[in-house]
């Protein structure tokens, strides 16, 4: 019995480990922190860390809505993954370990048009500030329209979002009379309902796999012990007879 309950155990442990698959604590850096970028004007950095440590062992990933790639067209070196300003890396990246673990995702998006959206390409967190500009190929800030999953916030040089919170997380873009709209691109915030839920969901399939595995198990063992004991019931021994009739008398 105590056989058993150290392999159903070790089954939890690993229907733990091999569920969790998709939650880590490894990220995605950028470097530059921005989503936009005006094609041929600069490289991005991109590396795989872990409490601000680069990390082994990880590969950062890439698609454009074909097929996953690593890194990209770009150069990788390690978990670093260096996109080169004369490559067109528009696409979502992430951080994936060789045992399938990912990180959260970022997008990342090469422009060709007039003017970007200067946005944080990682997650922001709750209370901070964070300035929102629209620029020109030459680094010219532009004043133009701002908006917010398509509602208009203002007409200003810049777009400054106080005390950052979970409400403010939304698809951004801003707009000029002159040089046109910037591509979109999607503000997080750490923390937010939708990655909490996320999270608390995955741990829920985990713990549901382990209760499932367990029970069959446990229904397994039972059927085992109950099977022994109905053979060792039919196996008990003949009684001898009082009488043997192969016995001689003798008067």
């Amino acid at each position: 019995m105590k056989a058993a309950a150290a392999s159903l155990l070790l089954l939890g442990v690993c229907v733990l480990l091999l569920s969790a698959r998709n939650v880590s604590a490894v990220s995605l850096s950028v470097s530059p922190n921005l989503q936009q970028f005006f094609s041929g004007s600069s490289s991005v950095s991109l590396s795989c860390v872990d409490d601000g440590q680069t990390v082994d062992g990880w590969t950062v990933k890439m698609t454009s809505g074909g097929p996953t790639v690593d890194c990209g067209a770009a150069e990788m070196s390690g978990s670093l993954c260096v996109l080169d300003r004369n490559s067109s890396y528009s696409g979502t990246f992430w951080c994936e370990s060789s045992s399938g673990q990912q990180s959260d995702e970022v997008s990342i998006s090469v422009s060709e048009k007039g003017v970007i959206l200067e946005i944080p390409a990682l997650p922001v967190r709750p209370g901070s500030d964070v300035t929102l500009q629209c620029k020109k190929k030459t680094g010219e800030t532009v004043p133009s329209f701002f908006f917010m999953n398509g509602r208009l916030l203002g007409s200003k040089a810049e777009h400054v979002i106080p005390n950052v919170r979970h409400s403010d997380e939304g698809l951004y873009w801003c707009a000029s009379n002159t040089f046109g709209s910037s591509p979109q691109s999607f503000l997080r915030v750490r923390g937010s309902p939708i990655t909490t839920l996320r999270k608390v969901i995955c741990h829920l399939l985990v713990f549901c796999q382990y209760c499932i595995c367990t029970i069959l198990l446990l229904s397994i063992c039972c059927s085992r012990s109950s099977g022994n004991k109905q053979v060792v019931s039919m196996e008990t021994p003949l009684d001898v007879d009082e009488h043997d009739d192969t016995t001689e008398h003798y008067v």
